[in-house]
């Protein structure tokens, strides 16, 4: 239980402290005041339509299906209120082919359905709800309202917002929006190369075992159990330092507006460092589980780096 709570009761408290300290100091213009109000009305009605439809149907993978399609959204209305200037329209064509990337790789998975409110469930969520403390259904929902559908919604928002602070700059587009770009598309490229070298591993390891082997009679790697291939065999999660990479890297942007007006740290800097501490808590948990099903997954842990790719897996 304390394993399950730690990760999202220190979001809870990071969260708070950074709203808190940052927003006391920020100055939004009218414009960017407009922007965010409209922002705010479409993350409400997505929190809503997450905790409603997810009770209903009990498939909790709403937010999910809504991840990868709103911060495009959120981009887009930032960048055309802001008249299309070159940064926003960067900034936004970057967060558009994040989304197509991460949309086509979770609907390949089964998650979209042409009923709507069905499709396949994250399987965390299907761990979680065996829990014993999540075994009353007031219990989940509150997790659900709390968690899955405000948290979650509340961050991928915020993840957007460095776009709504180079909203209204005069500073012409330079060597910082340069170096952003080109770091949010490496970022992009690990992260799309990782997704395709664990559909290919993980749809092999699906047929082989489809055949009637046991995972043990399988050939090699498969017969781990896990992906130790590729990016995978210097990192053990390639795909998360991809995707924590683009967000930090977007906020680069908001760096070349002038370090020398705010200092390193702007108030938007927060969905960032939201996204590492989310994918902090993400990977621990998923990590339990692999540990506990397959054998080898805890020298993998000892000989593989969390992200940074820094020794091969031999």
């Amino acid at each position: 239980m304390k394993k399950i709570l730690a990760p999202v009761l220190t979001v809870i408290i990071v969260v708070a402290g950074i709203i808190l300290g940052f927003l006391k100091g920020v100055d939004l213009s009218d414009n960017q005041l407009a922007t965010l109000k409209i922002l705010v009305i479409i993350f409400s009605c997505s929190v809503l339509y997450c905790f409603l439809v997810g009770e209903i149907s009990r498939n909790n993978s709403q937010m999910d299906k809504l991840w990868s399609i709103l911060p495009v959204a959120y981009a887009w209305v930032i960048a055309i209120r802001g008249e299309l200037t070159l940064r926003l329209v960067v900034m936004a064509i970057i967060v558009t082919l994040w989304g197509i990337r991460l949309t086509f790789n979770f609907a390949r998975k089964g998650a979209y359905s042409i009923k709507f409110w069905s499709g396949v469930e994250d399987y965390r969520w299907i761990v979680l709800r065996n829990k014993k403390m999540f075994k009353s259904k007031i219990a989940w929902a509150m997790f659900d309202l709390f968690f899955i559908s405000f948290y979650q919604n509340f961050l991928i928002l915020s993840m957007t917002l460095p776009a709504l602070v180079c909203m209204d700059s005069t500073v012409s587009f330079g060597l910082f929006d340069i170096i952003a770009t080109v770091l949010c598309l490496l970022f992009l490229a690990i992260e799309t190369i990782a997704d395709e070298e664990q559909w290919v591993f993980q749809t092999k390891k699906k047929e082989l075992l489809a055949s009637g082997k046991k995972l043990e009679e399988l050939p090699e790697p498969f017969n781990k159990g896990f992906n130790t291939c590729g990016l995978w065999s210097r990192s053990r999660h390639p795909n998360y330092l991809g995707e924590q990479g683009i967000w930090l890297s977007l906020y680069v942007f908001v760096l070349g507006l002038g370090v020398a007006h705010f200092g390193i740290f702007n108030w938007s800097i927060f969905g960032s460092l939201l996204i590492v501490l989310l994918f902090l808590g993400s990977s621990n948990f998923g990590e339990n589980v692999s540990s506990s099903k397959y054998p080898e997954y805890k020298e993998y842990q000892k000989r593989v780096s969390k992200y940074i790719p820094l020794r091969k897996y031999e």
